[in-house]
């Protein structure tokens, strides 16, 4: 199996979908790793992270002193500082870099700070390679819809690190460079789930931008499944798309307020935002292929393209949220199956992911 005996970093590991991706490749699913290294920066959620898998029965200073001999690993350090990145990456057998700045507003505001974390930390997992000729099999760039066409900052630091993965391919051919590229992670930290959850449970308003917003939807546990498939499937220079469900922002607040005696409130479009977002832009059509749930972007460089690959393109057009949208019974269902529902979850938990 594809972890088995392997060491897998994953740079931002501390945030909602490195805590999720991590656990899922301690689970074994993919096969046992030899490590996993956890890499981030925050000192308070690496320590939250490592009591929350430490066993009752072990001291918490045994374990930060076992922390260099344990399956787990936790490292301090940023994307943004090379030789940190050196330390990290000199180990590993999978590089995943899931460290971002991604809320869209924030980064409108400080976009000198997207360019840094979004762009040169990917910049210096391909430069370390580089440089010190390090024998990694692969390295996964997770990426958002807001890359595809971007209008924000955020956006545009993303696709620009697609592109820095992506190109990596053509000096570094020992090692696969691929990006994974997906839309709204339902219930992430700071996404719009848990605010909603909050504004309802204080008797609201619950606050939308604008009604006909849409977005694609996707459970935390699906992103990982489109980094593990990416990972064992996609070729040199590819980035996979899951085909994502999308909703309106209004029927989201709809499905959550049900019958409650909750006002909703338009408060408009945001700095950066889009009416839908696009996950294939029309351009990119033109060299998207469908592997079973997913739509492959092959590179555009035509050095990475493979000659025994002969596929037919899957869309004729752009890949939108605003294609194919939900109803309100179908975002209701959508919901309930990944348990999202106000009396699914735990009022703590949603407060901890607004923070």
């Amino acid at each position: 199996m594809m972890f088995e005996n392997q060491t897998i970093l994953v740079t931002g590991g501390t945030g909602s979908m490195g805590k999720t991706l991590v656990r899922r490749i301690l689970s074994g699913e993919m096969g046992t790793p030899r490590k996993v290294i956890v890499f981030s920066r925050d000192e308070a959620k690496q320590h939250d992270m490592r009591m929350s898998y430490l066993h009752k029965l072990v001291a918490t200073d045994e374990i930060i002193y076992r922390n260099f001999i344990s399956a787990l690993e936790f490292r301090l350090g940023d994307v943004r500082n090379f030789p940190d990145i050196c330390g990290a990456v000199r180990d590993a057998d999978y590089v995943i870099n899931a460290a971002a700045l991604k809320q869209v507003p924030a980064c409108e505001y400080f976009p000198t700070q997207a360019v840094m974390t979004n762009c040169l930390g990917a910049s210096n997992i391909v430069r370390a390679i580089e440089e010190n000729r390090l024998p990694v099999k692969a390295v996964l760039a997770v990426s958002t819809d807001k890359a595809c066409k971007p209008v924000n900052v955020m956006g545009m630091t993303k696709s620009l690190q697609e592109r820095i993965i992506i190109a990596a391919n053509i000096l570094n051919p020992k090692t696969r460079f691929i990006c994974v590229r997906y839309g709204n992670v339902l219930a992430s930290r700071g996404s719009v789930i848990p605010l909603f959850h909050h504004q309802i449970r204080n008797g609201g308003p619950v606050t939308v931008t604008v009604p006909e917003m849409t977005r694609f939807l996707l459970s935390i546990d699906q992103a990982v499944d489109t980094v593990f498939t990416a990972l064992g499937e996609a070729g040199r220079g590819e980035t996979y798309v899951p085909k994502a469900p999308s909703a309106t922002m209004l029927n989201i607040a709809r499905a959550l307020i049900g019958d409650r005696p909750v006002a909703i409130q338009y408060t408009g479009i945001r700095p950066g935002e889009k009416m839908n977002e696009i996950m294939v832009s029309e351009e990119e059509a033109n060299h998207c292929v469908r592997r079973g749930d997913y739509y492959a972007i092959r590179p555009m460089l035509p050095e990475l393209l493979d000659p025994d690959r002969d596929e037919p393109n899957a869309l004729s057009g752009e890949f939108s949220s605003g294609g194919d949208v939900l109803d309100l019974d179908g975002t209701v269902e959508l919901l309930r199956r990944h348990k999202l529902m106000m009396d699914d979850v735990d009022p703590a938990e949603a407060g901890e992911l607004l923070r």
